[in-house]
């Protein structure tokens, strides 16, 4: 079992090799309480939809696999934090090969908060591999990562949460929202749409816009207020922005 996957296992990981000289893993555990431990803590709406479904995530070896990594994280810390840092020395080795720089998204299912702990010597991964660009989605309102410099954090829309995503607009935080359909609404919350399934190198972002993302996996069939309605017109939303 490994705990990280490189671009060429992950369809959107791939299409974001390369961009901007990036080599793009990501880490994907159990998401809410799938694993009987809880990575979600806000989980609500999104848990129907989560991504965890899409892709391989379909397949049941993979299932098994999520929910072995979380089960060793909560119940053998210290062997999955050496295990961690023998992979991202392992990616590191293969950037330094082919000349590029190493990106790693911890919570490709889940929400955790990474700040929260120091397993390195006193020091938390961040500070641990300053070289490698870290960044995530989450739903937590309150974490403390604007003094870490190499971790870039993407709200997320979870349909049951407007006040806390007003409060990351108000924050000019980047924002994802999950739409219906192929075909993304040019503003959103008064601000401007992107593209975020062109890659999902987010930290490369600009800043002060929506990122949006169409529907996957069990999303496509999603009816409650996770996934957006892009034809709502926006005069028809409540400003947040």
């Amino acid at each position: 079992m490994y705990l990280l996957s490189p671009p060429a296992t992950q369809a959107k990981m791939s299409k974001s090799s390369g961009i901007d000289n990036y080599l793009p893993y990501v880490m994907h555990l159990a998401p809410s309480t799938l694993s009987g431990y809880n990575t979600c803590p806000l989980a609500g709406l999104c848990k129907d939809s989560c991504l965890n479904t899409a892709g391989r995530g379909r397949f049941n070896n993979v299932q098994l696999a999520r929910i072995a990594r979380t089960k060793m994280f909560f119940e053998q810390r210290d062997e999955f934090f050496a295990m961690l840092k023998k992979e991202i020395d392992r990616a590191l080795r293969r950037c330094d090969k082919q000349g590029k720089k190493l990106s790693l998204r911890l919570n490709g299912t889940s929400d955790i908060r990474w700040e929260m702990y120091k397993p390195y010597d006193g020091k938390t991964i961040f500070e641990a591999y300053p070289q490698v660009q870290f960044y995530d989605y989450t739903k937590l309102p309150n974490r403390d990562v604007d003094g870490i410099a190499n971790y870039h954090l993407t709200f997320s829309d979870g349909g049951d949460n407007m006040d806390h995503v007003e409060l990351a607009l108000s924050r000019r935080m980047n924002v994802a929202v999950v739409f219906a359909g192929k075909i993304l609404p040019e503003v959103w919350y008064g601000r401007k749409v992107i593209d975020g399934d062109k890659h999902d190198l987010r930290f490369l972002d600009p800043k002060g816009v929506i990122v949006g993302l169409t529907a996957k996996g069990k999303a496509k069939v999603d009816a409650s207020n996770f996934v957006k309605d892009p034809g709502i017109a926006n005069s028809q939303l409540k400003e947040a922005a």
